[in-house]
């Protein structure tokens, strides 16, 4: 009788399966990245849209810089004494796109036509 040593024989092989439970887990760290993905498209997807607005037509505007020391309201009364401020400031704000109403020396505002003249 041959005694065969279990060092020399091949281990066997067994058939991988996976439980239901297994592949969930396999599909959800697949889809893992896509759902990133899309959540990063979604949550900064409006920032970097195109306008097909041709922009204020030329002659619609003048401009003027800003000198030190002057801001939004000083400016709005000295290029439309007669009309209300508030509505002046709202009207430059828009026009150039401002996020706050911090200016700087030097800068360049465009002040809407209407408003420049009625001075």
């Amino acid at each position: 009788m041959t005694t065969i040593d279990a060092r020399l024989m091949p281990a066997p092989r067994t058939r991988l399966r996976l439980t239901r439970r297994g592949r969930r887990v396999v599909a959800t760290i697949a889809a893992l990245p896509a759902v990133v993905a899309v959540s990063f498209a979604v949550l900064s997807g409006g920032g970097a849209l195109a306008s097909n607005e041709a922009g204020a037509p030329e002659g619609s505007f003048t401009t003027v810089t800003v000198m030190s020391g002057e801001s939004l309201w000083s400016i709005a009364e000295e290029v439309a004494p007669a009309a209300d401020p508030r509505d002046v400031v709202d009207a430059i704000v828009r026009l150039n796109a401002l996020g706050s109403g911090q200016l700087e020396a030097g800068q360049t505002l465009a002040i809407p036509a209407e408003y420049t003249t009625a001075s």
